[in-house]
């Protein structure tokens, strides 16, 4: 009688050292880089329709916020999602007209450098935006892209997209890849699509906002040394 009463507390022990002996994990995070609410509503149809035009772009500040779009932890960018207005049969065709053909977007990855300069390390596939408008889109990438903390997400535009958001205050404001002088420019092709490519962000525009996020799996901490 005594043995049996003893077996009970026999599994649980065995069980508490079994649970003690097996590895701790090391969990991933995953973080909407560039998400922060209230989510930008974009200009269109609304007059003026306004556009992303030809150009790489990020985010430097919403509101208080700054470095919004740096990326804060070394991993894995693997998704990334794009809000877009709604824009009329004239609008579109107008934009397509001017600006070298229909909507379409890409996610880019830079590597800031000194004096407002970034290279690019890694690039998404365009994706087509006229099936979307009016709509906040999410894109799996069809292959991940390996992020270090403190390189920056930016949107790529070789056309339009119907993605800014405008009349917010003056304490928002994105960089474009364009270089000292031609700000006003906004028709002259200057996005970031060569691997390693360099560029100068010296335009900020000011009471405006890019509609975009990007989804970051983090590299998972390594176990601590006991």
């Amino acid at each position: 009688m005594p043995l049996m009463s003893r077996l009970p507390v026999l599994a649980v022990a065995g069980a508490a050292c079994a649970a003690l002996a097996l590895p701790a994990y090391a969990s991933a995070e995953i973080i909407e880089v560039g998400k922060i609410d209230p989510a930008p509503t974009p200009s269109c149809p609304t007059r003026p329709c306004l556009a992303v035009s030809r150009t790489t772009g990020y985010q430097a500040k919403i509101g208080t916020q700054r470095n919004v779009m740096v990326i804060p932890q070394d991993g894995s960018i693997v998704a990334w999602s794009i809000g877009l207005g709604k824009p009329g049969k004239k609008q579109t065709a107008f934009f397509n007209e001017k600006l070298g053909g229909e909507a379409q977007a890409q996610l880019t990855i830079l590597n800031p450098r000194r004096k407002l300069r970034s290279r690019a390390v890694g690039q998404g596939d365009p994706q087509k935006l006229a099936p979307y408008f009016g709509t906040t889109v999410q894109f799996p990438l069809a292959k991940s892209i390996p992020v270090k903390k403190g390189w920056v997400i930016a949107l790529t535009v070789p056309t339009w997209a119907p993605a800014l958001a405008v009349g917010l205050g003056a304490d928002t404001s994105w960089r474009a890849s364009r270089a000292k002088g031609t700000c006003e420019d906004t028709s002259t092709n200057t996005v970031q699509t060569q691997p390693n490519q360099l560029a100068q962000y010296y335009c900020l525009y000011k009471t405006a906002r890019l509609a975009y996020s990007a989804t970051l799996v983090t590299a998972p901490a390594p176990a601590p040394k006991t």
